[in-house]
């Protein structure tokens, strides 16, 4: 967690600048930016779709050859984007690990998790063997799975879903990473299961110092795990404010649109309130405002600007991109296509 005396000004570990995505001549990350401080926790929300994931699969370079990838990412001031293979492998699972979605599928069927964990460490921390071994049951027993020896020679197959999502997470730890990013790490577990791994990766980024980028649906999660919250639509970061203002705060009608739609345990039961329409698809977003078609304050000069994120009440941590935070197109704003 970010340490007391802490500010906006500290030097970022990890800056992203103008990140743009295009599958096949369609954008589908339209200008992300984004800092990450050392020891900071970022919660990144939005509908599927919204561009989540694939900022962080094209900062690491880990797109197909079908997607276009401009902009910048500058991992403590060295250029990441299109950088050699040879250095990529070393930044993905040594300075910045990355928790996938399905551990059943992300792990290796046919391989011990014993073998899969050192395999990590040998590549990252240029481990032999036998100290790649002892070092995995560690990590094990880190993660909290039980009988760690035993479990090191057991396959996926043969573990539950929590403990490989705990594997997964003991996999991205063998290399002392800088930068955790954990996308959906809870995704097919049951509540109590989902509980323990947020209480764990919120233990373990308390003892080693790294940053960790959450990315998931559950609004509720990211304002108690996170201490900053962007959210996504389109392809555009539409929201940006500390996890604190979240729930009381938000600016942006797609942000509190997300809200209104959680349950409440403590009112009457209702009908949820439900966000109309979906997420548009990429090649086929409105002009203006991206979230136009939905939204039940849309003006008709949403549908003219292209609107960029500006403060909210004056405060630079809290920007929102939409009219009515901001009476006139900010600066350098351009008109949409």
């Amino acid at each position: 967690m970010m340490q007391e005396g802490q500010g906006p000004c500290m030097e970022a570990l990890l800056q992203i600048a103008g990140l743009r995505v295009a599958f096949d001549g369609v954008p589908t990350l339209r200008g992300i930016d984004l800092s990450l401080r050392r020891g900071e926790s970022l919660g990144m929300v939005g509908e599927s779709g919204c561009g989540k994931s694939v900022t962080w699969l094209a900062a690491l370079g880990l797109l197909t050859q079908r997607a276009k990838v401009t902009g910048s990412v500058r991992l403590a001031g060295e250029e990441l984007l299109h950088a050699p293979a040879s250095r990529l492998d070393k930044v993905r699972g040594g300075q910045i690990a990355m928790i996938f979605q399905d551990p059943a599928s992300a792990l290796n069927p046919v391989r011990t998790v014993g073998d899969q964990i050192s395999e990590a460490l040998r590549l990252h921390r240029s481990m032999d063997r036998r100290t790649a071994l002892a070092e995995a049951r560690r990590l094990l027993d880190q993660v909290g799975i039980p009988d760690a020896a035993r479990r090191l020679g057991a396959y996926p197959h043969e573990l539950s879903g929590g403990q490989n999502q705990r594997v997964m997470i003991a996999m991205a730890l063998a290399g002392q990473p800088d930068i955790l990013i954990a996308d959906e790490p809870t995704t097919a577990l049951d509540v109590t299961i989902q509980a323990q791994i947020l209480e764990l990766l919120r233990q373990i980024q308390r003892e080693t110092g790294m940053a960790l980028v959450l990315i998931s649906h559950d609004l509720g999660v990211v304002s108690e795990i996170c201490e900053r919250v962007m959210v996504l639509y389109g392809g555009r970061i539409v929201e940006e404010l500390p996890a604190y203002r979240l729930f009381e705060h938000s600016a942006h009608p797609y942000t509190t649109g997300l809200i209104a739609a959680l349950p409440s345990l403590d009112a009457p039961r209702q009908r949820l309130f439900a966000i109309p329409g979906v997420v548009p698809n990429a090649a086929d977003l409105p002009p203006g405002c991206p979230f136009v078609p939905r939204c039940d304050r849309r003006i008709g000069r949403c549908s003219e600007w292209a609107i960029e994120l500006a403060s909210v009440d004056g405060d630079i941590r809290h920007r929102a991109a939409c009219l009515h935070v901001t009476s006139e197109p900010p600066a350098g704003e351009v008109a949409a296509a």
